[in-house]
């Protein structure tokens, strides 16, 4: 069983649910955070099991002090688990999202991922650990107007597959949890970000995809109603850092597993079509 692990983007969500349930199974959790009030809510569920830590994966002195303090406090035993879970989503049309928005995009949920994981690879290799990078059925299937969340989600899970290859020498197995519909603000604060741009973005483009934004932003009301508890994730998280024989990919979530089940029968076009009418697009002129 892992002993010691790093999760980042602990603050809310799906990091704060695998912080407190693996702090509850008995491992000491390092939980990544940007801001000290995050940091002391996580630490009053376990104080003896949960450290805060400062950390912005898009920070690299962040990650390197990240690094010190963990080899200070862990030495030769090694770190034996690191989560990827920091991650944000950016939505609207690809058209007209600005490319700065598009590579803070890939600066968190990708690079940032990798960041950490060069990191902290040495520990890892001292404990022979486990890496579980947090992706979603979204990398599998590409929704509109979540193209830039979705474009990453793609790039973790090629990055997820090409390292447990390249690490598996050392013992150390890299893992996927594919999350459907989880019930964690990073929607909301999607959905504000997206006002935002809406009412200040001076692009009359815009205005050609009014009737689109009005059927994807009702599926996203719809999925935040129908979405499942973030332990459930953390439950995966959990067996992929302590089974014997851990899966390479989790989907959590029957919307995840139907959505899984869907790409890997129906031919592209059918997928196609079968958006267009869940999403009530207008007909092609």
């Amino acid at each position: 069983m892992s002993n010691t692990v790093l999760i980042t983007g602990a603050s809310t969500g799906i990091g704060a649910a695998c912080a407190i349930r693996l702090a509850a199974a008995g491992m000491h959790v390092y939980a990544g955070v940007r801001e000290d009030a995050d940091g002391a809510a996580l630490r009053a569920q376990n104080a003896a099991l949960i450290t805060p830590l400062h950390i912005d994966v898009t920070d690299a002195g962040s990650i390197a002090a990240a690094v010190a303090t963990l080899d200070a406090q862990l030495g030769d035993a090694g770190l034996n688990g690191l989560i990827n879970n920091a991650g944000i989503a950016i939505g609207g049309p690809l058209e007209v999202l600005p490319m700065n928005e598009i590579r803070r995009q890939f600066d968190v949920n990708v690079f940032g991922a990798l960041a950490v994981t060069q990191a902290f690879l040495p520990q890892l290799r001292r404990a022979r650990g486990r890496i579980v990078n947090m992706g979603s059925i979204a990398g599998r299937i590409a929704l509109p107007f979540l193209g830039p969340y979705c474009m990453s989600k793609s790039a973790l899970r090629a990055m997820t597959h090409a390292l447990r290859l390249e690490v598996d020498a050392w013992g150390i197995d890299v893992a996927l949890v594919e999350p459907g519909a989880i019930a964690t603000p990073i929607w909301k604060k999607s959905n504000a970000a997206a006002d935002v741009m809406q009412a200040t973005l001076q692009n009359d483009t815009l205005a050609h995809y009014s009737r689109h934004l009005e059927g994807i932003r009702r599926v996203i009301a719809k999925a935040e109603e129908q979405a499942i508890s973030a332990d459930a994730v953390a439950r995966a998280v959990e067996h992929a850092l302590t089974a014997a024989h851990p899966k390479t990919e989790y989907l959590v979530g029957n919307d995840a597993r139907m959505r899984a089940a869907i790409n890997a029968v129906l031919p592209q076009f059918l997928q196609d079509k079968l958006h267009r009418w869940f999403l009530k697009f207008p007909r092609r002129q």
